[in-house]
């Protein structure tokens, strides 16, 4: 049987890592297998350059997309091209719900014989239902997160499979203790770490308000280190805009361990995101702040998005505010700077939380083999390579 021949595409950076990810454990148990792919840094360091650039697409939005649609559509049709050109078994579709979508239609008018696997579907049992029916009709094989995501896809006979979160899968425990050691922290002293994102959207709208509040608290509690930790896709771009953090040394090392980061905190403010689940890994309460443009707020609370909350830990502790959201109106410095400093001064309440934020990590772990080998071995089930 000859070695398989796919093609993996991602277009933002948690996309790019879960692809780098399902390589490598596709490779672990299939090495001569033919790869390709269209994405980021995480694709490139395993030899697998992108013959597209796909920051473009790193937004968030509805209506952020509409200001690039024809971007969109432009590298939806470039990205078809390099896959029919490779001729790949199976071509595997990650995350990034609206370019993905558009790259499976066009495979399925163009090249209806390459098998098109969505990995992580988009969140159908938080938005609109109805798009489970569009992806059974251009897609073979959906590997989502969820359980709960099973049942949509059953009736329309489209093969599911549940990976897990693959962010709860690469999380390992870190090393609280000695990151508190290298920064000189005595007992009596508090760390409050700043997540502010992963997106330049999120750097412009989210960042400021939550660097903003942690100055707030650092003025009100003199025993608070600050210690910010941006995302590397969107670092530099955070330290041109907060110079003077640097500067002061807040701004965690490049290299540093982020889980060590992570654990050493006794409180996190973040920007809503994959990142809350691993701060709750790590044990570390936190609060989340979030806004986005205005239009796309309005059309995804009122029309589109059921839960109440937008934190999946919130979510799985039945929709309830396990840890505190300070969203579009009430993201505001001052707000977030009360609710931080009431935890930080009760460590009754910082206790409470965390373990709150435990029972709801339960329900959301899937135990086993991680997210990407889950989604490595269901990719390879799923393609019949001829002789």
């Amino acid at each position: 049987m000859r070695p398989a021949r796919l093609f993996i595409v991602a277009a933002e950076p948690s996309g790019d890592v879960l692809a780098r990810e399902t390589v490598e454990a596709y490779r672990s148990f299939a090495p001569d297998t033919e790869f390709a792919a269209i994405g980021g840094q995480e694709l490139a360091a395993i030899r697998l350059p992108s013959p597209i650039d796909t920051s473009p697409l790193a937004i968030l939005g509805i209506f952020d997309g509409l200001k690039i649609y024809g971007e969109i559509l432009r590298l939806a049709d470039q990205a078809t091209d390099e896959i029919i050109a490779f001729n790949p078994d199976a071509v595997i579709l990650v995350d990034s719900w609206g370019f993905m979508i558009r790259v499976a239609e066009r495979l399925q008018k163009r090249a209806p014989n390459i098998k098109v696997i969505k990995l992580v579907g988009p969140q159908i049992w938080a938005t609109r239902p109805g798009r489970a029916k569009k992806i059974a009709a251009v897609v073979d094989h959906v590997i989502c997160i969820h359980e709960m995501e099973v049942p949509y896809y059953e009736p329309l006979g489209v093969p599911t499979t549940v990976m897990g979160n693959p962010a709860l899968s690469r999380t390992e425990k870190g090393d609280g203790a000695q990151y508190r050691a290298a920064l000189g922290l005595s007992d009596e002293e508090d760390l409050l770490l700043v997540l502010p994102g992963s997106r330049p959207s999120e750097i412009a709208r989210v960042a400021p308000v939550l660097v903003e509040a942690a100055q707030q608290i650092e003025r009100a509690k003199p025993n608070v280190r600050l210690v910010f930790a941006p995302a590397p896709a969107i670092r530099e771009q955070f330290l041109e805009r907060f110079p003077e953090l640097a500067e002061r040394g807040q701004v965690a090392e490049q290299g540093a361990e982020r889980f060590d980061v992570m654990a050493a905190a006794d409180l996190a403010l973040a920007c809503s995101g994959t990142v809350t689940s691993e701060l709750a890994l790590q044990g570390t309460p936190f609060i989340v702040g979030y806004k986005a443009g205005w239009m796309t707020w309005a059309v995804a609370r009122f029309f589109l998005y059921k839960p109440n909350h937008i934190t999946l830990l919130n979510i799985a502790a039945d929709d309830t505010e396990v840890a505190k959201e300070f969203l579009q109106t009430k993201f505001k410095p001052g707000l977030i700077a009360d609710a931080a400093l009431a935890l930080l001064n009760d460590r009754a309440a910082l206790q409470a939380q965390r373990a709150a934020q435990d029972t709801a990590l339960a329900r959301m772990v899937k135990p086993g083999m991680p997210a990407a080998e889950i989604a490595a071995r269901a990719i390879r089930e799923s393609i019949a390579v001829p002789e």
